[in-house]
């Protein structure tokens, strides 16, 4: 058990670091070719911050451990909007713009509704993954257009001057990678040896120490934009991430390993908090939107609140 509790300790420090290093370097590239910046949060950082979730899904469906997967993704949809999007409000408001409810939000709740009807039946075939796949890649490709759309109707958060190093970024891409598949790795096979050992299932390690611990990037990244005034950044970063988690995280452990019995609580307990969790961020911005603009502290507060009313659910059901 010893060893097991280290492997998940050093491999979420180094998921941390590295994943760090690799949004450092992608954001750097990013600037170099003058991205917007909501496009920048959706895709770099969104995606990056994302890949630890990816990664260890993948592992832990060649391992044969699908539950860790689901557990996983969706409980890092669920703390990305609770507890990171509720932090990062707290310490600095986050901007809501029209086309962001109108077209962001929308495709969240939609990408979320189609998940939730692919576990009606209680498993996630090979054909299922692909379905997701093929969502993920035409869900990025109209977040870039979006984006590009709209570049002109905002004002430029990024210098596009900003010196880069571009061989120092993709020096700290490539390193970054290699060790977010080193960690997530250590910290798939951590997790599964303290679930037997501790007789809980997998599903709940996936949803709280291997779903927080790959969270954290998202909460650095969104907290560091937030603090430094890029707004879009921080909730673009929130919005991708959770898009390429349901579709990209679950759509890949469903091709590796399919799925033939999903545990009832997945979709009674952790798709619906899920889907109440966008809900709920979607009323906020809303409400956010039609008063100032921007999503503060009372925000913040609510999305934190509603974090810990999920964990306490949680751990009833689980006892």
């Amino acid at each position: 058990m010893g060893l097991a509790l280290l492997a998940v300790i050093i491999g979420l420090a180094v998921l941390v670091w590295s994943a760090d290093t690799f949004i450092d370097g992608a954001t750097d590239l990013a600037i170099r070719f003058n991205m917007p910046s909501f496009l920048i949060g959706v895709i770099i950082l969104g995606v990056g911050t994302s890949a630890p979730e990816m990664v260890v899904s993948a592992l832990a469906a060649l391992s044969g451990s699908p539950g860790l997967a689901l557990g996983n993704a969706y409980g890092s949809n669920i703390i990305n909007i609770t507890l990171v999007l509720g932090v990062t409000a707290l310490i600095s408001p986050v901007l809501i713009r029209s086309d962001v409810i109108r077209y962001d939000l929308m495709l969240l709740l939609g990408v979320t509704a189609l998940a939730a009807f692919q576990l009606v039946d209680g498993s996630l075939s090979f054909a299922d993954g692909v379905i997701l796949i093929v969502a993920l890649i035409s869900v990025l490709l109209i977040q870039i257009y979006l984006s590009l759309r709209h570049q002109a109707d905002i004002d430029p958060e990024v210098d596009p001057n900003k010196p880069v190093n571009t061989l120092k970024a993709v020096i700290a891409i490539v390193v970054g990678l290699a060790l977010l598949i080193g960690s997530s790795q250590a910290i798939v096979w951590g997790a599964v040896k303290l679930a037997t050992f501790l007789g809980m299932s997998e599903l709940l390690i996936g949803l709280t120490i291997v779903a927080i611990g790959t969270s954290l990037p998202e909460l650095v990244a969104s907290v560091a934009a937030a603090r430094r005034g890029e707004h879009d950044m921080a909730l673009g970063n929130v919005i991708g991430s959770n898009l390429f988690n349901t579709l990209g995280v679950v759509g890949l452990a469903a091709i590796i390993h399919p799925m033939q019995y999903i545990e009832s609580q997945v979709l009674s307990r952790d798709m619906l908090m899920v889907g109440i969790a966008t809900v709920l961020l979607f009323v906020l911005a809303v409400v956010a939107f039609k008063r100032q603009g921007v999503m503060k502290q009372a925000s913040g507060l609510v999305l934190i609140l509603t974090f810990i009313g999920y964990s306490v659910w949680l751990g009833l059901t689980s006892l």
